[in-house]
């Protein structure tokens, strides 16, 4: 199998006593790369690192909507040196979350901009988080057409109308573990609907673990359950799935194929 999870938390401190092994599943179950997201400067350093120092993961660093209050000028130029480093192919997570709003709106919205300036600035493609604000979202993304950066919606939460508008801006769709939930029936469809060729598979591990592993701690390894739905959702194989999501996340993130 050729598997991708193009969004994982491997820097997560869940993970920091078994890592060793949770690599070693992941390669067994044919997870060839996956792509970290950060979400504030500390946790990006992570990134930096572990993509430094294993091959085939990479790294997105970034401020995560639930941290813009913490955004600074330093922060910007520290993002900047990051993204000369090596395996370092995004900026992300970035965007917006109006579930917990946990940093002011006004200035999610503004660390939102000035992050996608960046990605624009150092030609790299951003990893979008949205809860609860498509609309804020498509507003501020519309308002920029034309001066976009490539990027993703990591672990696509909204409509098939929503994701038509994500997709008419040039943007990726990927699905994670919720796609598998009996319930997801908007999700299934919106994973049904999205074309082949901007389709992603992630984790977001250590959260969201798929059907039928629900209430384990999930992992990259997990990601070909959620390949394994997507693939019964749109009349292919998983093989086919999987190796169309990786084709796509190798394009989206410029990342050779081997």
């Amino acid at each position: 199998m050729n598997l991708f999870d193009s969004h994982c938390h491997l820097e997560n401190e869940g993970f920091q006593n078994d890592l060793p092994e949770v690599m070693q599943r992941m390669a067994q179950a044919g997870v060839r790369r996956c792509v970290l997201g950060g979400s504030d400067l500390e946790t990006s350093r992570r990134i930096v690192a572990l993509a430094k120092k294993h091959e085939g993961v990479y790294g997105a660093v970034g401020v995560h909507p639930h941290e813009a209050k913490t955004w600074t000028d330093e922060t910007e130029a520290e993002l900047e040196g990051m993204l000369t480093q090596p395996r370092v192919v995004a900026v992300g997570e970035i965007g917006l979350d109006y579930f917990y709003d946990l940093s002011p709106r006004d200035q999610q919205r503004e660390v939102l901009i000035k992050q996608l300036a960046l990605a624009r600035r150092m030609n790299v493609p951003a990893v979008f988080h949205v809860r609860d604000a498509h609309g804020d979202m498509l507003e501020v993304l519309r308002e920029r057409r034309g001066e976009l950066p490539a990027g993703v919606m990591h672990c696509y939460s909204g409509s098939v109308e929503s994701a038509k508008e994500y997709l008419d801006l040039g943007f990726y769709l990927s699905f994670a573990g919720p796609v598998t939930f009996k319930n997801a029936h908007k999700l299934q469809e919106a994973a049904r609907f999205c074309p082949a060729d901007r389709l992603l598979v992630e984790t977001d591990s250590p959260y969201l673990t798929p059907v039928p592993l629900r209430g384990k701690r999930n992992e990259p390894a997990f990601v070909q359950y959620v390949a394994e739905v997507v693939a019964q959702l749109r009349g292919v194989s998983t093989e086919e799935l999987a190796d169309t999501a990786a084709r796509n996340a190798c394009r989206l993130f410029g990342i050779p194929e081997e």
